[in-house]
């Protein structure tokens, strides 16, 4: 390489750092040192590797880069600057403006900007994925690089590679120390994932101060042990060996990749270099001008942006991506005529719909006083969906043949077999709904499964399906005391009101075997938010809908389900779940008493609040304040639709030990019970 082109390199380089400081200390907020000491990394992965189009940012073919470190957002805005990463709208469309401009990057951290304080998905153009929380990034680029193999078996046809991009992570110690990261490694290793590498950024930091305080293992011997190629570069700095270590993850075919590369945390000029400051908090003005001095850098200009730079990324990573997507557009027309079918399968996924008659095969169950588990019948549902949606694909966290949640006539998603739709993530329940999150993030309708107890262990995944929007599904199965003879150990009771907190999360709880298809139908329609179906493990009555209320009520979250006799009611009993025939048996017992009673099912909370006050005065008339709520779990959540005044018919503890018909009746949730409260309500 030339002097000149070194100078330029350096120049680009030196542009990432500075931008990086001078964000963090005009929002007087943020982390400047790991931007400072990667820029060289990013420099090196976005100019030289990825084959990215700035011009057309969701090339469904490009590779993609997670900053798993999140806190270093500023190196991602920065590098989304010079790059020239083109502005997109939800719908997709190119506009003709940056994604960022130097006045977006002077608003960083500021409220309403595009840069906050950590790499949102959907608000900010060139973020692949919402980052912040430790290994979240890590365990989401699992599951894009498992969705990029999936999508190569099933659509890549000889000559036409449609799907052959990599994955490239940036992350940190602390990313490393997460326990969902070291999950989502073991599950890739096992996968060996090839088209994945993450860079770890090895720098002896963290908040605390030295990683020595709390982390001493040997990084490179854990990854080996799963199933990873582990590559050195000793020196941020050394593009050289970037370079190698690189291109070695292209030739690898073995498996998933990491390079380990050593960093000084804030380098820059030696006044810099290891400053306090220069990890989570601004390095100070005086502290720039001398670091910007030590780079030969205009020492009084912020936000300085030379035009070479801005060049140097259209001559390189620019040109690059655009002559690879052109090759793909090529590639993707011929295809079209080759193979018309499964280019509109594609075209429909990348639109973000849903193939015609995806829900035709949906069951309806006749009514039976003896029923089924709705983990069963819900499994029959899943399987009607995915008949008709072959994007749908899946699996749970070693629990299948429990949750019911194998797709039936389809393989195995495994490390030599990437065309199979049954996912299994091993007992690694946080990395598999990291993983389904990253699916999610191709385009992918994935769904993930385990017993409702462990959904504790993934919550700060499905909440990040919620902050992002993305339409996974949760399968949640042994939904409460009905687990019976496992214990309080595995007897959920508080995640019902744990996962209704939530916001934008839809939690729904079918009633009975037609509630449960049902389910699947609204959790499939949903386009921009998670859902979480909760099924039981014990069977319960499926009601006779000549009787009741047809189950298309299940859609407004709650519905009639059976009309008080002689008039308005003079009580209302809300059940969801597995205590909706016991509130059905009240209803009987009570009309039989002369008391004008209704019957509430409300499966979804959320999608109820969501509808017409009309529509919920006509379900629950605020008149009629006898209101009696029944579910197997806590009351926290319920005042919403009972009133304070209410009663519940419910737990205010843990579970217990035993065949769950006799649990049920040692915690009171019986229908003797529901006709009492009622009762006594009135």
């Amino acid at each position: 390489m030339s002097t000149s082109a070194l100078d330029t390199v350096t120049t680009a380089i030196n542009t990432i750092r500075t931008l990086s400081m001078d964000g963090v200390q005009a929002a007087n907020s943020g982390h400047p040192g790991t931007p400072m000491a990667l820029a060289p990394v990013a420099y090196q992965i976005w100019a030289q590797e990825m084959d990215y189009d700035p011009a057309v940012p969701l090339w469904p073919n490009r590779d993609r880069y997670i900053l798993s470190c999140g806190h270093a957002s500023m190196l991602l805005y920065s590098m989304i600057h010079v790059s020239g990463i083109k502005k997109t709208k939800a719908c997709g469309k190119v506009l003709d403006e940056p994604s960022l401009t130097v006045d977006d990057l002077k608003n960083f951290r500021q409220f309403g900007s595009l840069t906050p304080g950590h790499p949102e998905f959907g608000h900010t153009t060139g973020v692949e994925t919402t980052t912040g929380p430790l290994g979240q990034g890590c365990a989401n680029s699992v599951g894009m690089a498992i969705g990029q193999s999936w999508l190569a078996a099933r659509y890549n046809k000889p000559g036409q590679q449609l799907f052959d991009f990599d994955v490239y992570v940036q992350c940190s110690d602390g990313d490393l120390m997460e326990g969902v990261a070291c999950e989502a490694a073991s599950l890739a290793g096992h996968l060996k994932l090839s088209n994945l590498c993450w860079v770890y950024d090895d720098n002896s930091i963290t908040i605390e101060g030295g990683t020595d305080l709390a982390f001493s293992e040997d990084v490179a011997t854990r990854f080996e042990g799963l199933g990873w190629t582990v590559y050195r570069v000793d020196d941020a700095n050394d593009l050289k060996s970037l370079s190698q270590a690189f291109a070695k993850f292209k030739a690898n075919d073995a498996g998933p990749t990491l390079i380990i590369v050593r960093s000084v945390i804030g380098y820059g000029a030696p006044n810099a270099a290891g400053t306090s400051g220069a990890h989570g908090a601004p390095l100070g003005e005086d502290e720039i001008k001398l670091t910007k001095e030590g780079y030969g850098w205009p020492a009084d200009k912020k936000f300085y942006v030379p035009e070479e730079t801005l060049t140097h990324f259209a001559d390189t990573m620019g040109e690059r991506g655009a002559a690879a997507r052109a090759s793909w557009d090529k590639t993707f027309e011929a295809y079209k005529s080759a193979h018309p079918e499964l280019a509109a399968e594609l075209e429909t996924i990348w639109a973000g719909q849903l193939p015609e008659g995806w829900d035709k095969d949906l069951p309806e169950f006749p009514a039976d006083a003896k029923g089924n588990a709705t983990r069963n019948t819900g499994g029959k549902a899943l399987n009607g969906v995915a008949k008709n949606l072959p994007w749908m694909l899946g699996g749970s966290a070693d629990l299948a043949p429990s949750t019911k949640t194998l797709i039936d006539g389809e393989g195995s998603f495994s490390a030599t077999t990437h065309g199979g739709r049954n996912l299994h993530f091993g007992i690694r329940e946080h990395a598999m709904a990291a993983a389904g999150n990253g699916m999610a993030l191709l385009g992918l309708r994935p769904y993930v499964s385990t017993f409702f107890v462990f959904s504790d262990y993934l919550r700060p995944s499905m909440r990040l399906s919620s902050i992002m929007k993305l339409p996974v599904t949760y399968v949640f199965t042994h939904d409460s005391i009905g687990v019976g003879e496992d214990g309080p150990t595995h007897q959920p009771v508080e995640q019902l009101a744990a996962a209704r907190s939530i916001p934008g999360l839809v939690v729904i709880r079918p009633g009975d075997a037609n509630e449960a298809s049902r389910t699947w139908r609204v959790a499939i329609s949903e386009q921009h938010r998670p859902v979480a179906m909760v099924l039981t493990r014990q069977n319960m009555p499926t009601l006779c809908r000549d009787k009741f209320a047809s189950v298309e009520g299940l859609d407004k979250g709650g519905y009639v389900l059976a009309e008080a006799q002689g008039g308005s009611p003079d009580v209302i009993l809300i059940a969801t779940g597995s205590e909706l025939y016991l509130a059905v048996e009240a209803y009987e017992q009570l009309t039989a008493d002369g008391v004008k009673a209704r019957v509430v099912s409300m499966p979804s909370f959320e999608l109820f609040d969501e509808q017409e006050q009309s529509y919920k005065d006509s379900v629950l008339p605020p008149a009629v304040t006898a209101r009696v709520g029944v579910e197997a779990g806590v009351r926290q959540g319920w005042d919403a639709w009972i009133g304070a005044g209410g009663a519940f018919v419910g737990m205010d503890g843990f579970g217990d030990s035993g065949p769950y018909q006799e649990v049920y009746q040692a915690r009171g949730i019986t229908t003797e019970a529901i006709v009492a409260a009622a009762k006594a309500q009135l």
